[in-house]
This record gives structure tokens, sequence and C-alpha cells, in this order.
């Protein structure tokens, strides 16, 4: 399972003590320097019901200083994956992309579900 996490983030830094805590094998990619890819992207959109707003942080600085809020919606699916998976920051976090969890932000009860916890 692949964590994209950026250290300064405390929804990543609770996802990441959640997952050692049960000892839930992790490999943590940083989200700014590795951004997923596009077909990692494609997967957690699927898992998550296909709205491209859940893949991004809207409560960014970057989302906002890029006029995402007025872009995103005019944006196909791939402009927006090509654009998450070029700008880390735009990413919500934790991302994570498993076998058993695709998903986009930290909820225990959701991860615990999936992982069998």
């Amino acid at each position: 399972m692949k964590v994209y996490a950026y250290q300064g983030c405390d929804s990543c830094r609770k996802a990441l003590k959640w997952l050692s805590e049960r000892g839930v094998a992790h490999e943590v990619m940083p989200v700014r320097e590795s951004p997923p890819s596009i077909d990692e992207l494609r997967e957690v959109l699927a898992a998550t019901g296909g709205d491209l707003r859940k893949l991004f942080n809207v409560a960014g600085g970057d989302y906002r200083e890029m006029g995402m809020k007025d872009r995103l919606p005019k944006m196909s699916e791939s402009e927006a994956l090509a654009l998450l998976s070029t700008h880390g920051n735009l990413v919500k976090r934790p991302l994570v992309v498993g076998q058993r969890l695709k998903t986009a932000g930290f909820k225990p009860e959701e991860w615990a579900a999936a992982l069998g916890d």
C-alpha cells in the first residue's frame, strides 16, 4: 500500500500513526516531491465515486492561487488528473493506493472497514 503524505500535514501524521499501530504495511510517498501517477489517481477516483473534487486539496493555498474553484468544473477528467500528477500540493492527503483501500483523506472508520480492523 502506498500512502501519499506530506510531513507537515496533521491528517497525514494521524493516518500514518493509525496504520503503524495496527501493523499495516505501507510505503510513505512524499506527495509534493513524488505525486501519484495518473493511473493511481484514476484508481482512487473510481473507488471514491468518480468525483474529481474529492482528489483535490480544496483547503490548500495552491488550490486557491491557481483558481481551481472556477477552473476545475470546466476541466476534463484527463486534464484534472494530469494536473494532480504534476502538482502534489493539489492532491488531497493522505491519498492511499492499495489492494483493499483506495481513498483520499483520513477517515478511520472507513479505513478500518476496508482493512478488516
